[in-house]
């Protein structure tokens, strides 16, 4: 934090997860939930290190990534207020496999790693919803597998754009080439190439930062079937936390630094 924050927290049920739970089950949570603001580019958790929080993005996008050789490789899934980020906390030994990564700035909850144990035993409905979520967040480690194999950079790109759109609430993504190239595990002058022709066919808008999506019909016509795939998928898993573009938080504002907590007084 480099200098204070002046900003609303938005509800924690704008996390669709948090969103579906029991009554009893959520006012439990609520009270140890940290409402946190994350820059894009922060790691809240680094490979092969025990997770000491739980994370439920209402507004932020997490992008989980597979490291090789000791550095980020190819994305293995995408995490926005559908779900929740620190699944090891309940299923395995506690330690994050994966680095993640805030690749959309935003908002999220924090929940203390033993509070989240706590609640898995107590809630039968928690419990539930969390293995649902996980197996559906297990499809989409699958899916990316098989995508990133058998189809092209460009199919990638627009599966990838989609994803992001699913979870933002409007049609500008905060994006660069270099962030794409990292996602889909290709040079920048590849994700460029592909750009370039979606720019020609009036699909895309590209911007300092950003990409507008000028028609998302047609971006999906661009795209392979893992997009529409994975929302079968998690709609069937998981009705309750099915993705789709978000209500934006109400009275968020960031100032800088990298991870804020709300001011007391």
């Amino acid at each position: 934090m480099t200098r204070a924050s002046k900003w609303a927290a938005a509800s924690p049920l704008q996390n669709l997860l948090l969103q579906a739970l029991p009554d009893d089950a959520y006012s439990r949570l609520q009270a140890r939930l940290e409402p946190v603001l994350l820059e894009c580019g922060v790691v809240i958790s680094p490979p092969d290190t025990r997770a000491s929080h739980a994370w439920f993005p209402t507004s932020c996008i997490i992008s989980l990534q597979q490291d090789l050789d000791g550095k980020p490789g190819s994305e293995v899934a995408l995490i926005g207020r559908d779900g929740v980020c620190g699944m090891s906390i309940v299923v395995g030994d506690g330690y994050s496999r994966r680095r993640a990564t805030v690749h959309c700035a935003g908002q999220a909850y924090r929940l203390p790693a033993e509070a989240l144990q706590e609640e898995f035993e107590a809630s039968p409905a928690l419990r539930a919803s969390l293995l649902r979520y996980f197996q559906a967040q297990m499809a989409q480690v699958a899916q990316n597998a098989a995508c990133y194999r058998l189809h092209s950079v460009e199919q990638q790109v627009c599966r990838r754009m989609l994803m992001l759109l699913d979870r933002l609430p409007s049609l500008e993504i905060p994006v660069t080439h270099e962030l794409l190239a990292g996602a889909v595990g290709v040079r920048r002058e590849a994700i460029t190439l592909a750009c370039s022709r979606l720019l020609a066919e009036g699909i895309i808008q590209p911007g300092r930062g950003r990409i507008r999506v000028l028609d998302r019909d047609r971006l999906e016509s661009h795209a392979c079937e893992c997009h529409l795939s994975l929302r079968r998928e998690v709609s069937r898993l998981s009705p309750a936390a099915t993705i789709g573009v978000a209500e934006p938080p109400k009275g968020l504002v960031q100032v800088g630094g990298s991870i804020f907590t709300t001011p007391s007084g």
